[in-house]
């Protein structure tokens, strides 16, 4: 009996302890099994933190500081114009010459740009203008002078004669705006003023076709409508990156991009005209060859004889690929910077030349070939030694004519034109704008030429 018990016991505490042992390992087991979600958890967790980052970028892009800095330097301004129109009821009742006078208004905006009151615009709000009026953002209203304009880049420069200091936006460095940034326009879209309105930087050295300015925009789908024209395209911080120029619409309203002009060009454009009351045109001395489109850069065809790009080295068939580190994948890249430079500065041209890199330095020389669009003409300075051969102060010599009527009169390449509708040439850049500016008006051009033979002839063209 005490045998069958001692067996008993023993068999229990057996019992016991393979319980005990199996329990501890099935609980060990039960652990591991369990921290089989966590390889889920550190997926998620890795990903997360991404999300948040994006969320917190979003949730911190503050445009209150930029729209505080702009909003007051951004204006209102008002262009009067004088026009005439045909009147047929006057010469029906003889009771005048055929001819009214009436008042036309159009706005747009502008930028001051330092405290004593310099204003920058675009060319196309203050064109044909009779009297200009500025209303700041605090409803103050100032009449403004015009300093200068550069068609061409569609800048003009106004003044306004304040009784205290003016806030205003200072200039950035449009090459360092990136793809992707946030941008704010900021203007008086429908006589709206104070308007401020947020995008991205959609591209760069953006070349409208059609477009007769600038080749060079920057591209941003921030809302502008018509009256934003020479407002303030500005970063997040509030300095100016670009002057609001163009929309691309089919209805004249804002359909998703709108284009400025570059900070560095208007700048440049201004000092300008503050220093020599016109634009110094800066040119490298190269022509285009764009027959092959796939080509990522600028390909040199050919040098001007004595240029800088000659001079420095350059040769036909190199690809521009730099210009002072700022890349260039398209002509229009190229001339931004080109237009943002003067006459004798000194630029770094990286090339690439049977698959190396190459750069430089080239000395700008001034631009001394001036189209005339709308005339079909090309002209050059008529030299110091043929104007003295002449007698004559200025003038312009033709040196690619396309106008089929100047063809049809016989007037060739090597003709000098000496006045326009009666008044003297200064040089060719006088030449082209005066053209530009008469012809297609509905009254006729006069031109008053100098012959191969040195002979003066008279031309008038409708």
């Amino acid at each position: 009996m005490k045998k069958f018990f001692g067996f008993l016991g023993m068999a229990v505490l057996g019992g016991a302890l393979t319980l005990g042992g199996y329990k501890m390992l099935m609980n060990d087991k039960v652990v591991v099994e369990r921290t089989i979600t966590q390889p889920i958890k550190t997926v998620t967790a890795s990903f997360n933190p991404a999300l948040n980052k994006a969320s917190s970028i979003a949730n911190t892009v503050d445009f209150t500081v930029a729209a505080a800095n702009s909003v007051h330097a951004v204006v209102h301004v008002k262009n009067t114009a004088i026009r005439t129109q045909a009147n047929p009821l006057d010469i029906f009742f003889g009771n005048g010459n055929g001819t009214r006078k009436f008042e036309q208004v159009g706005t747009g905006s502008g930028v001051i740009i330092s405290s004593d009151g310099y204003i920058v615009t675009n060319n196309h709000v203050i064109d044909n203008a009779t009297a200009l009026e500025i209303t700041l953002n605090n409803k103050k209203k100032y009449a403004a002078e015009l300093i200068g304009t550069d068609k061409e880049n569609d800048i003009a420069l106004l003044k306004i004669e304040a009784d205290e200091e003016l806030p205003y936006i200072p200039f950035s460095n449009s090459d360092e705006i990136k793809i992707g940034e946030w941008v704010l326009a900021v203007g008086n879209p429908y006589n709206l003023t104070s308007t401020v309105t947020a995008g991205i930087v959609s591209a760069k050295g953006r070349d409208l076709e059609g477009n007769s300015a600038i080749d060079s925009f920057i591209q941003t789908d921030a809302a502008v409508n018509p009256g934003n024209s020479g407002g303030a395209l500005v970063n997040t911080r509030g300095e100016l990156v670009g002057i609001n120029t163009a929309i691309s619409s089919r209805t004249g309203s804002f359909i998703g991009y709108s284009f400025a002009v570059p900070s560095n060009i208007a700048k440049k454009v201004i000092d300008d005209l503050l220093e020599f009351g016109t634009v110094q045109e800066a040119i490298l001395g190269i022509n285009i060859d764009n027959s092959d489109q796939s080509i990522e850069g600028v390909k040199i065809s050919s040098l001007t004889e004595g240029s800088g790009a000659e001079v420095s080295g350059l040769k036909s068939g190199d690809v521009i690929k730099k210009v002072n580190n700022v890349n260039i994948s398209k002509f229009s890249e190229l001339r931004g910077q080109l237009t943002a430079k003067r006459p004798g500065d000194f630029v770094d041209i990286t090339v690439e030349r049977s698959g190396d890199l190459l750069t430089k330095k080239v000395k700008l020389t001034k631009k001394n070939i001036f189209a005339s669009k709308s005339f079909n003409i090309y002209l050059k300075d008529l030299p110091k030694k043929d104007q003295k051969k002449y007698d004559i102060t200025g003038g312009a010599v033709i040196i690619q004519n396309r106008n089929k009527s100047l063809d049809y009169y016989g007037v060739k390449e090597g003709y000098i034109i000496t006045k326009i509708n009666k008044k003297a040439v200064i040089d060719a850049a006088d030449a082209a704008k005066t053209l530009d500016a008469v012809n297609g008006k509905g009254n006729p051009v006069y031109l008053e030429v100098i012959n191969l033979e040195g002979q003066k002839e008279r031309y008038a063209f409708r």
